[in-house]
C-alpha cells in the first residue's frame, strides 16, 4: 500500500462553549471554512488540490446539519470542484475524519485529503440530535444505557480511580496547558480567528482555568450523583449489568471533566506525489489506524482495547511509542488508560488536554492528533499514538511517526 503523510496540521482556539463564548458568533460552517482557507493559503493549494475533505461532526442538525463539510467547502476559497463528507463517530469524529482520508490515500483512492472537524457547541448543543441508544425504551433497556458521565464514573468504581487522583489529573492538566501557552508550543499549529473586517475574534485557548487547585476543586459537587441516585435511576441500571458492584462512586465534576467548547482542526494528508506536486515536506508518516466496538453501558474504556488492537496489528508494543495523546474526556479514562498499560503521566497529555482546554467533540480528534505532531518535533522524539474514548462504547486509535 501506497504511505500516507501528514503535510500540516492546524487548529483554531478552543472559545468557550456559551453564549459568552468568544466563537458564540461564528457558525460552525464560518469556522469550518476559515480553517480550510488557513490551510489552503499555508500550503499554496490551487484549484482541485485535494481528493475530498472529510469533516468530522457529532450533532449534525440546523446550522451542522446538510452535510457541513460540503458547506464548507462552499463557504471557503476551496475550489468548488472538491467535494465533502461529514462522518459522526461522536467523539473520535476529528480522528477518524484523518484515519478515513489516510486509508484512501494508501488505498490508491485520490493523492491527497483534507481532514479533521468542527463543533460549533455554543450553537448547537450536545444532544440535541437525539440519538435511539438514548431514547427508545427497548434499545436503551437491552443495552443497559447510562449517559456518559455516569459511565465515567462507573470506571472510576471498577479501577479504583479515586476523586483526589481525578483532581490532581485535572489540576495537572491546567499546569501543563498554561506552561504549553506559555513557552508558545502551540504557535506553529494555532490559527487566530478574525472577523469579517479582519479585527481579531480569538487567538488563544479562552477556556482554561489556571488557576485551579486541589482546594477549588475540591469544593465541586459531583455532576452525576443526583442523575445516578434520583429517578430514572441509572446507578441501579448499571449495578444490574455489574452486579459485582455495592454503588457507584460518584466521582466526577467539572473540575476533572472535559470542557464544552467551540473549534475546530483540518490535518493535511497525502502521498509522496502529492508532496511533490505542491512542494511541500512530509512531518510524519501514518502508520497505524484502528477503531473498535466497546462495553456499552461503561461506553468510555475505549482507548484500552483500540489500543492493544493497534499494536497488535501494527507489530509494535507500548514501548515503542514515545509520547500519548488519550483525549481527557474524563479523568478517570485517561487513569485506566495509564495504568492498564504501565504508563508513566510524563509521556501523556504532556501539554495539557481537554479538562483544561475542552473537547469541541467533532474537531477534538484532529486537534490531538496535531498535538501530538507539534510535541513529537519540539522533543526531537519518534513516535506517538493519538486514542480517544467514545459514546456508545468505541474506541478509535492513530499511531504516527517522523519522517
Amino acid at each position: 500500500m501506497t504511505d500516507a503523510y501528514i503535510y500540516d496540521a492546524i487548529r483554531t482556539p478552543r472559545g468557550k462553549g456559551r453564549r459568552d463564548g468568544a466563537l458564540h458568533e461564528v457558525s460552525a460552517a464560518r469556522l469550518s471554512a476559515l480553517t480550510l482557507n488557513a490551510m489552503k493559503e499555508r500550503n499554496n493549494l490551487e484549484g482541485h488540490a485535494v481528493e475530498d475533505v472529510v469533516w468530522g461532526n457529532v450533532t449534525q442538525v440546523g446550522e451542522q446539519g446538510a452535510c457541513l463539510a460540503r458547506t464548507a467547502v462552499l463557504a471557503s476559497d476551496l475550489d468548488e470542484s472538491i467535494p465533502g463528507l461529514a462522518i459522526n463517530r461522536f467523539c473520535a469524529s476529528g480522528l477518524e475524519a484523518v484515519n478515513v482520508a489516510a486509508n484512501q490515500v494508501r488505498g490508491g483512492a485520490g493523492n491527497g485529503y483534507i481532514a479533521g472537524g468542527c463543533e460549533s457547541m455554543s450553537r448547537v448543543a450536545m444532544g440535541t440530535d437525539g440519538g435511539a441508544i438514548a431514547v427508545d425504551p427497548q434499545i436503551a433497556m437491552e443495552n443497559y444505557f447510562v449517559p456518559q458521565g455516569i459511565g465515567a464514573d462507573i470506571i472510576a468504581t471498577r479501577y479504583g480511580v479515586s476523586r483526589d487522583e481525578a483532581d490532581e489529573m485535572a489540576v495537572e492538566s491546567q499546569k501543563r496547558a498554561k506552561a504549553a501557552w506559555d513557552d508558545k508550543r502551540f504557535a506553529r499549529s494555532v490559527i487566530a480567528i478574525r472577523d469579517q473586517n479582519g479585527l481579531p475574534i480569538l487567538d488563544h485557548d479562552e477556556y482554561m482555568r489556571p488557576g485551579t487547585d486541589m482546594q477549588t476543586l475540591g469544593a465541586l459537587k459531583p455532576s452525576f450523583k443526583d442523575m445516578g441516585e434520583s429517578m430514572p435511576g441509572f446507578d441501579k441500571v448499571a449495578m444490574l449489568k455489574y452486579p459485582e458492584l455495592e454503588r457507584v462512586n460518584h466521582i466526577h465534576h467539572a473540575g476533572n471533566s472535559s470542557g464544552i467548547v467551540d473549534g475546530a482542526a483540518a490535518v493535511l494528508i497525502g502521498n509522496e506525489e502529492f508532496g511533490k506536486e505542491w512542494g511541500l515536506k512530509p512531518r510524519a508518516r501514518i502508520r497505524a489506524t484502528a477503531k473498535i466496538g466497546t462495553d456499552p453501558t461503561m461506553m468510555l474504556t475505549g482507548p484500552v482495547p483500540v489500543t492493544r488492537k493497534i499494536l497488535k496489528d501494527s507489530g509494535m508494543e507500548i514501548g515503542d511509542i514515545d509520547l500519548f495523546e488519550v483525549n481527557e474526556a474524563f479523568a478517570s479514562v485517561v487513569a485506566f488508560f495509564e495504568r492498564s498499560f504501565g504508563v508513566d503521566h510524563d509521556r501523556v497529555n504532556v501539554n495539557g488536554g481537554a479538562i483544561a482546554m475542552g473537547h469541541p467533540l467533532g474537531a477534538t480528534g484532529a486537534m490531538i492528533l496535531g498535538t501530538l505532531l507539534d510535541e513529537l518535533e519540539r522533543a526531537d522524539k519518534q513516535t506517538g499514538l493519538a486514542t480517544l474514548c467514545i459514546g456508545s462504547g468505541m474506541g478509535a486509535a492513530t499511531i504516527i511517526e517522523r519522517v
